[in-house]
């Protein structure tokens, strides 16, 4: 039994993999649960065996991304000094663009949906972000920690626009210190 529900998860797994793919590739409204099986190489009434809705599908590839961005955020702040904090957060999330770009093209997406769960998600995942942060960064005793912060969310948000745009100079000095 427990072979079987591991495959389970992984199959899941791959699913969300693929909508995450085929969601920041040609966006939700377009995108099919056929594609999305397609990619994830199995049949698409296998899809909903996992998940009732394609919007219940984009909501667990939020969620993943989110739960990838608070993780490599916690994780920069534990092991960061009060002096490296913001650096380290920085060298984060640019691990984050190389890695998973998919991911972030995602949530660039899914912040122009308008239906209720969705922003909820969006709003969720930038709120805790926002919130570790500026925690963060009160606790390491920073100066303007509340600008601070937004300087660091807005700083994201050019590298999101530069890494969805291909254009690398926006993206220049900013944490390369």
């Amino acid at each position: 039994m427990a072979r079987a529900e591991a495959a389970s998860v992984n199959r899941k797994s791959d699913i969300v993999s693929a909508a995450i793919e085929i969601f920041a590739e040609i966006g939700y409204y377009r995108a099919t649960t056929a594609q999305v099986a397609e990619r994830a190489k199995i049949s698409q009434p296998y899809i909903f065996r996992f998940f009732a809705t394609k919007e219940a599908l984009l909501l667990a590839a939020l969620e993943v991304s989110w739960t990838r961005v608070v993780e490599a955020f916690r994780r920069a702040v534990d092991l960061a000094s009060p002096d490296q904090l913001e650096r380290r957060l920085i060298e984060a999330y640019v691990e984050i663009l190389a890695a998973h770009e998919k991911e972030i093209l995602l949530q660039m997406q899914a912040q122009t949906i308008q239906e209720a769960p969705i922003r909820q998600a969006m709003q969720d995942g930038f709120r805790e972000v926002r919130g570790m942060v500026l925690e963060a960064f009160r606790a390491a005793n920073m100066e303007n920690a509340e600008e601070r912060t937004l300087l660091f969310l807005a700083r994201g948000m050019l590298c999101n626009i530069a890494t969805s745009l291909q254009l690398p100079e926006l993206m220049e000095g900013g944490g390369r210190k």
